[in-house]
């Protein structure tokens, strides 16, 4: 989906604000609402690199087209590519938080949280180098 290049800032503040509940959460043994605010903290970053490279994102309900675009606009770069992985990662522990019976474990909780910190600090990296 077309859209202007300085909403990347927009997307980049809610990657902010899911990842400050993500750690909020653990910290207060929330260890499901860490992992799912840790998850949309990575989409909203992905969004916000797409739109500051591209002036696109995805609009998918899949939300690994997202990571396709990303990997896409980014090409070859050993920074995205590495990037592109640590959202997969999440990703792959949306549906397990959110859809299945069994709660998420404090280790599982603080990985999910570290990985996306990680990214957000990545994703403000390259919103900030892109000069919008």
């Amino acid at each position: 989906m077309e859209t202007p290049r300085p909403e990347a800032k927009l997307y980049l503040a809610k990657a902010k604000q899911f990842s400050t509940e993500a750690t909020a959460a653990m910290k207060g043994s929330r260890n499901d609402a860490a992992m799912l605010n840790a998850v949309h903290a990575a989409i909203s970053a992905t969004d916000a690199v797409c739109v500051a490279l591209a002036g696109r994102r995805s609009a998918d309900p899949d939300h690994q087209r997202a990571a396709d675009l990303l990997q896409e606009i980014g090409g070859k770069s050993k920074d995205v590519i590495n990037s592109v992985k640590q959202v997969r990662m999440l990703l792959a522990k949306k549906n397990v938080v959110e859809y299945e019976s069994r709660q998420a474990s404090a280790k599982e909780a603080s990985d999910a949280v570290k990985r996306a910190d990680r990214f957000v600090e990545w994703a403000s990296q390259t919103v900030e180098d892109a000069h919008l």
